[in-house]
Protein backbone atom coordinates (compact mmCIF):
# COMPACT_ATOMS: atom_id res chain seq x y z
CA UNK A 1 0.00 0.00 0.00
CA UNK A 2 0.99 3.67 -0.81
CA UNK A 3 -0.28 6.31 1.58
CA UNK A 4 -0.38 9.91 2.04
CA UNK A 5 0.22 11.00 5.59
CA UNK A 6 -1.79 13.48 6.66
CA UNK A 7 -1.84 15.57 10.63
CA UNK A 8 -4.94 17.13 11.25
CA UNK A 9 -3.92 20.04 13.90
CA UNK A 10 -5.65 23.48 15.32
CA UNK A 11 -8.02 24.63 17.84
CA UNK A 12 -11.60 24.40 17.94
CA UNK A 13 -13.21 24.24 14.16
CA UNK A 14 -10.15 21.63 13.18
CA UNK A 15 -10.98 19.23 16.17
CA UNK A 16 -14.91 19.81 14.96
CA UNK A 17 -17.80 20.85 17.00
CA UNK A 18 -20.48 19.26 14.58
CA UNK A 19 -23.24 16.24 14.73
CA UNK A 20 -20.58 13.12 13.52
CA UNK A 21 -23.70 11.64 12.37
CA UNK A 22 -24.78 14.58 9.77
CA UNK A 23 -20.68 13.90 8.43
CA UNK A 24 -20.56 12.27 5.00
CA UNK A 25 -19.61 8.16 5.38
CA UNK A 26 -15.87 7.71 4.77
CA UNK A 27 -15.21 5.77 1.08
CA UNK A 28 -13.73 2.59 1.34
CA UNK A 29 -10.06 2.32 1.63
CA UNK A 30 -9.86 6.24 1.26
CA UNK A 31 -8.31 7.26 4.78
CA UNK A 32 -7.31 5.17 8.07
CA UNK A 33 -6.82 6.75 11.46
CA UNK A 34 -3.66 6.16 13.30
CA UNK A 35 -4.26 6.40 17.13
CA UNK A 36 -0.94 7.35 18.33
CA UNK A 37 -2.35 7.38 21.75
CA UNK A 38 -4.97 4.84 21.87
CA UNK A 39 -4.28 2.47 19.61
CA UNK A 40 -0.34 3.20 18.20
CA UNK A 41 0.16 -0.69 16.69
CA UNK A 42 -2.67 -0.96 14.12
CA UNK A 43 -4.30 1.40 11.61
CA UNK A 44 -8.89 2.05 12.23
CA UNK A 45 -10.86 2.98 9.02
CA UNK A 46 -11.51 6.51 9.68
CA UNK A 47 -15.15 7.44 11.28
CA UNK A 48 -16.35 10.67 12.86
CA UNK A 49 -16.09 12.07 15.33
CA UNK A 50 -12.13 11.97 14.39
CA UNK A 51 -9.94 11.45 16.75
CA UNK A 52 -12.43 11.53 19.72
CA UNK A 53 -9.94 9.34 22.05
CA UNK A 54 -7.22 10.91 20.98
CA UNK A 55 -6.38 13.12 24.59
CA UNK A 56 -2.86 12.65 26.18
CA UNK A 57 -2.23 14.15 29.41
CA UNK A 58 0.22 16.28 29.35
CA UNK A 59 -0.20 17.12 25.79
CA UNK A 60 -3.30 17.54 23.85
CA UNK A 61 -5.91 16.47 26.00
CA UNK A 62 -9.98 17.52 25.26
CA UNK A 63 -12.37 14.39 26.25
CA UNK A 64 -15.67 14.56 24.65
CA UNK A 65 -15.17 17.53 23.10
CA UNK A 66 -14.90 16.06 19.23
CA UNK A 67 -18.45 15.80 18.18
CA UNK A 68 -18.20 15.78 14.49
CA UNK A 69 -15.51 17.54 12.15
CA UNK A 70 -14.39 18.47 8.81
CA UNK A 71 -12.03 15.36 8.19
CA UNK A 72 -14.54 12.62 6.65
CA UNK A 73 -15.17 14.97 4.16
CA UNK A 74 -11.97 16.36 3.56
CA UNK A 75 -10.94 12.44 3.23
CA UNK A 76 -13.02 11.52 0.51
CA UNK A 77 -12.24 14.32 -1.85
CA UNK A 78 -8.57 14.00 -1.26
CA UNK A 79 -8.94 10.08 -2.06
CA UNK A 80 -11.24 10.88 -4.95
CA UNK A 81 -8.22 12.65 -6.73
CA UNK A 82 -5.45 10.63 -5.60
CA UNK A 83 -6.93 7.21 -5.38
CA UNK A 84 -4.48 6.96 -2.77
CA UNK A 85 -5.88 6.15 1.39
CA UNK A 86 -4.97 9.13 3.33
CA UNK A 87 -3.39 7.88 7.04
CA UNK A 88 -4.47 10.70 9.30
CA UNK A 89 -2.91 11.70 12.66
CA UNK A 90 -5.88 13.44 15.09
CA UNK A 91 -3.77 16.23 17.21
CA UNK A 92 -6.30 19.65 17.63
CA UNK A 93 -7.26 21.20 21.03
CA UNK A 94 -10.32 23.88 20.85
CA UNK A 95 -9.23 27.31 22.46
CA UNK A 96 -5.74 26.91 21.34
CA UNK A 97 -3.36 30.08 21.05
CA UNK A 98 -0.17 29.76 18.78
CA UNK A 99 1.91 30.68 21.54
CA UNK A 100 1.15 27.15 22.46
CA UNK A 101 2.01 25.33 19.21
CA UNK A 102 5.61 26.86 19.52
CA UNK A 103 8.34 24.10 19.58
CA UNK A 104 9.18 22.58 22.87
CA UNK A 105 5.73 23.60 24.41
CA UNK A 106 3.88 20.46 25.14
CA UNK A 107 0.86 20.67 22.17
CA UNK A 108 4.35 20.67 19.40
CA UNK A 109 6.33 17.72 21.36
CA UNK A 110 2.59 15.60 21.87
CA UNK A 111 2.35 16.46 17.78
CA UNK A 112 5.71 15.83 17.15
CA UNK A 113 5.22 12.08 19.07
CA UNK A 114 2.17 11.68 17.03
CA UNK A 115 3.78 12.21 13.63
CA UNK A 116 7.22 10.33 14.39
CA UNK A 117 5.10 7.38 15.88
CA UNK A 118 3.51 7.20 12.92
CA UNK A 119 6.33 6.79 10.56
CA UNK A 120 7.38 4.32 12.82
CA UNK A 121 4.17 2.01 12.23
CA UNK A 122 4.10 2.55 8.33
CA UNK A 123 7.64 1.54 8.16
CA UNK A 124 7.18 -0.96 10.75
CA UNK A 125 4.33 -2.65 8.06
CA UNK A 126 6.16 -1.33 4.76
CA UNK A 127 3.67 0.89 3.75
CA UNK A 128 5.19 3.32 1.29
CA UNK A 129 4.85 7.08 2.26
CA UNK A 130 4.05 9.20 -1.40
CA UNK A 131 3.79 12.36 0.72
CA UNK A 132 3.32 14.03 4.42
CA UNK A 133 1.44 17.00 5.53
CA UNK A 134 -0.18 18.91 8.04
CA UNK A 135 -3.83 20.21 7.71
CA UNK A 136 -3.99 23.31 9.94
CA UNK A 137 -7.15 25.48 11.35
CA UNK A 138 -6.25 27.75 13.87
CA UNK A 139 -6.22 31.82 14.95
CA UNK A 140 -9.63 32.56 16.45
CA UNK A 141 -8.55 32.61 20.36
CA UNK A 142 -5.55 34.86 19.07
CA UNK A 143 -7.74 36.99 17.72
CA UNK A 144 -10.18 37.43 20.66
CA UNK A 145 -7.10 37.70 22.92
CA UNK A 146 -6.27 40.93 20.91
CA UNK A 147 -2.76 40.04 19.52
CA UNK A 148 -1.75 41.56 16.90
CA UNK A 149 -1.37 40.89 13.24
CA UNK A 150 2.11 40.54 13.06
CA UNK A 151 3.01 38.89 16.20
CA UNK A 152 0.77 36.40 15.17
CA UNK A 153 1.84 35.83 11.55
CA UNK A 154 5.38 35.34 13.25
CA UNK A 155 4.37 32.80 15.50
CA UNK A 156 2.54 31.21 12.94
CA UNK A 157 5.90 30.86 10.54
CA UNK A 158 7.61 29.80 13.58
CA UNK A 159 5.69 26.73 14.05
CA UNK A 160 5.31 25.91 10.60
CA UNK A 161 9.08 26.05 10.09
CA UNK A 162 9.49 23.72 13.49
CA UNK A 163 6.71 21.61 11.79
CA UNK A 164 8.56 21.50 8.70
CA UNK A 165 11.84 20.45 10.21
CA UNK A 166 10.21 17.30 11.15
CA UNK A 167 9.91 15.90 7.80
CA UNK A 168 6.54 17.12 6.85
CA UNK A 169 6.57 18.34 3.13
CA UNK A 170 3.43 20.65 3.20
CA UNK A 171 1.31 22.89 4.81
CA UNK A 172 -2.48 23.08 4.17
CA UNK A 173 -3.85 25.64 5.58
CA UNK A 174 -7.64 26.95 6.09
CA UNK A 175 -8.43 29.99 6.81
CA UNK A 176 -10.22 30.81 9.83
CA UNK A 177 -13.94 32.82 9.55
CA UNK A 178 -15.55 34.96 11.44
CA UNK A 179 -16.82 36.04 14.96
CA UNK A 180 -20.70 35.71 15.25
CA UNK A 181 -21.13 38.92 16.74
CA UNK A 182 -17.95 40.96 15.69
CA UNK A 183 -17.51 40.14 12.26
CA UNK A 184 -14.21 42.46 11.87
CA UNK A 185 -12.50 40.44 15.16
CA UNK A 186 -10.93 37.86 13.06
CA UNK A 187 -9.71 39.91 9.95
CA UNK A 188 -6.37 40.74 10.99
CA UNK A 189 -6.19 37.24 11.30
CA UNK A 190 -6.78 35.97 8.27
CA UNK A 191 -5.10 38.89 6.18
CA UNK A 192 -1.90 36.93 8.23
CA UNK A 193 -2.87 33.23 7.13
CA UNK A 194 -3.31 35.28 3.59
CA UNK A 195 0.45 36.55 3.94
CA UNK A 196 2.02 33.49 5.37
CA UNK A 197 0.78 31.03 2.17
CA UNK A 198 1.82 34.09 -0.30
CA UNK A 199 5.65 34.02 1.47
CA UNK A 200 6.17 30.37 2.71
CA UNK A 201 7.32 27.89 0.37
CA UNK A 202 4.98 24.51 0.97
CA UNK A 203 2.35 26.66 2.44
CA UNK A 204 -1.04 26.42 0.50
CA UNK A 205 -4.22 27.65 1.31
CA UNK A 206 -6.44 25.45 0.80
CA UNK A 207 -10.26 27.06 2.08
CA UNK A 208 -11.66 29.99 2.77
CA UNK A 209 -15.03 29.25 2.92
CA UNK A 210 -15.64 29.38 6.94
CA UNK A 211 -15.37 33.10 6.42
CA UNK A 212 -18.60 32.82 4.38
CA UNK A 213 -20.45 31.15 6.79
CA UNK A 214 -21.95 33.53 9.24
CA UNK A 215 -23.85 35.49 6.62
CA UNK A 216 -25.23 31.80 5.30
CA UNK A 217 -26.27 31.09 8.77
CA UNK A 218 -24.23 28.53 9.12
CA UNK A 219 -22.82 29.20 12.72
CA UNK A 220 -24.41 27.17 15.84
CA UNK A 221 -22.92 29.73 18.62
CA UNK A 222 -20.32 32.78 18.23
CA UNK A 223 -17.45 30.48 17.54
CA UNK A 224 -18.06 27.16 15.73
CA UNK A 225 -20.07 25.76 13.01
CA UNK A 226 -22.95 23.67 11.96
CA UNK A 227 -22.18 19.90 11.04
CA UNK A 228 -22.82 21.54 7.08
CA UNK A 229 -20.36 24.10 7.40
CA UNK A 230 -17.60 21.61 8.50
CA UNK A 231 -18.47 19.41 5.34
CA UNK A 232 -17.93 22.01 2.91
CA UNK A 233 -14.87 23.44 4.03
CA UNK A 234 -13.67 19.40 4.36
CA UNK A 235 -14.79 18.90 0.54
CA UNK A 236 -13.32 22.12 -0.48
CA UNK A 237 -10.01 21.86 1.72
CA UNK A 238 -9.34 18.38 0.39
CA UNK A 239 -10.03 18.25 -3.34
CA UNK A 240 -7.50 21.31 -3.26
CA UNK A 241 -5.05 19.03 -1.27
CA UNK A 242 -5.76 16.18 -3.79
CA UNK A 243 -4.79 18.54 -6.58
CA UNK A 244 -1.35 19.27 -5.15
CA UNK A 245 -1.07 15.89 -4.17
CA UNK A 246 -1.69 14.51 -7.65
CA UNK A 247 1.00 17.51 -9.21
CA UNK A 248 4.00 16.99 -6.67
CA UNK A 249 5.72 13.76 -5.98
CA UNK A 250 6.01 13.55 -2.08
CA UNK A 251 9.62 13.93 -0.42
CA UNK A 252 9.79 11.45 2.27
CA UNK A 253 10.42 7.82 0.84
CA UNK A 254 9.86 5.23 3.89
Amino acid sequence: MEADILLFMGQSNMAGRGDYRLAPEVLPGAAYEYRAVTEPDTLVPLTEPFGVNENREGGVFEPGMKTGSMAAAFVNACYRKTGRPIIAVSCSKGGSRIQEWQPETPYFKDAAARYQACLSFVQSRQIAVHSTGMVWCQGCTNADDGMAKAEYKEKTMAFFQAVKSLGVDKIFLIQIGNHREFPDRYVPMQEAQEEIAEEMEDVIMTSRLFRTFRDRGLMKDSFHYKQEAYNLVGEEAGARTGEILTKEAGKTKL
